[in-house]
């Protein structure tokens, strides 16, 4: 297990996250074997992966988290027939369970505005709101925001270039009010930092902030700032994402900036689109509107009446 994991970062190139994450899952259906007294992994079958399943949506877990767990296996067993350690893969016939899909929490575009207007208290404020005014700005990823340097924006052309999943490059506008952020926050940045740091967002310390760090500051300012619902950055991603969607309906222009590379990832944002869309037909049409009693009962007498 510990050769394919440097399998996965040195050959494969995969982020470190992803290759804990791999380690993780591993380990936990490793734990699970050993109870079930299985000594070797070429002795596991896809009977005792579908126990393994079952045992996972006992303890509560998604059809998602266990899709993700099932393609670790699925790796994993692929680099043991390449090693000659396995002769087949058992998990290729595994499903995971269907689980509802849930549509991701969107922000009020005037809640957004109310939030990110707000004046910021001390310096570290003026760092969390250039942050969110970035993330919000360009669509940005937790991991995208805080691996940015600070060489990453170029202010003079509002763009931005960004290292997303599998490490692919894509260079992103940045509004107006996100490229005054980051100006108003850069000479507070250069009071933390030392000449040798490249992070663009930094802690007191001086230091590359952290995702946890970036996430407990998100929810803290939609706290502080009085929002009516729980800041995150996911949230951020996906507002901007549906609020371009409602202006432009331009879905693939929408899969670009996302950096999606199936389109069908970012159609889910048509939903949260349409959900719009049918809340303003049923308030505004004329035939789609629901008639209140006394509409029904006017209705009826005039019926009687002609009658």
């Amino acid at each position: 297990m510990t050769d394919f994991i440097q399998h996965l970062a040195s050959e494969k190139r995969h982020s470190p996250r992803t290759c804990d994450s791999y380690q993780r899952d591993l380990q936990r259906l490793a734990a699970w074997l050993v109870e079930q007294n299985h000594t070797q992994w070429r002795a596991v079958g896809g009977y005792d992966l579908r126990r393994y399943v079952a045992n996972l949506s006992r303890q509560g877990l998604s059809g998602r988290s266990i899709a993700r767990h099932l393609s670790a296996i699925r790796r994993f067993y692929q680099y043991l027939l390449r090693e000659r350690l396995a002769t087949d893969n058992p998990a290729l016939d595994i499903r995971p369970p269907k689980s509802s899909r849930r549509l991701p929490g969107v922000a009020d575009v005037d809640q957004l505005n109310y939030l990110l207007d707000a004046t910021p208290d001390d310096p570290l404020e003026v760092r969390d709101r250039c942050m969110f005014e970035l993330m919000y700005s360009s669509g940005l990823r937790l991991a995208e925001l805080a691996s940015l340097d600070l060489n990453a924006v170029d202010r003079k052309s509002g763009e931005a270039r960004v290292a997303g999943k599998g490490d692919k490059t894509r260079i992103l506008p940045v509004g107006r009010k996100a490229l005054e952020a980051i100006a108003q926050w850069l000479p507070i940045r250069a009071e933390l930092a030392p000449q040798t740091e490249t992070a663009l967002f930094v802690s007191r310390r001086g230091d590359r902030l952290s995702h946890r760090s970036i996430q407990a500051r998100l929810s803290r300012w939609g706290v502080v700032k009085g929002a009516d619902q729980k800041l995150h950055p996911h949230m951020l991603r996906h507002s901007f994402a549906s609020h371009m969607l409602e202006s432009s309906g331009d879905l693939r222009a929408v899969q670009e900036l996302l950096g999606h590379a199936d389109i069908a990832t970012t159609q889910v944002y048509t939903h949260l689109d349409f959900q719009h869309l049918a809340r303003v037909y049923d308030q505004s049409h004329p035939r789609a509107r629901r008639r209140s009693p006394r509409d029904n009962g006017d209705q009826n007498s005039g019926q009687k009446g002609s009658e």
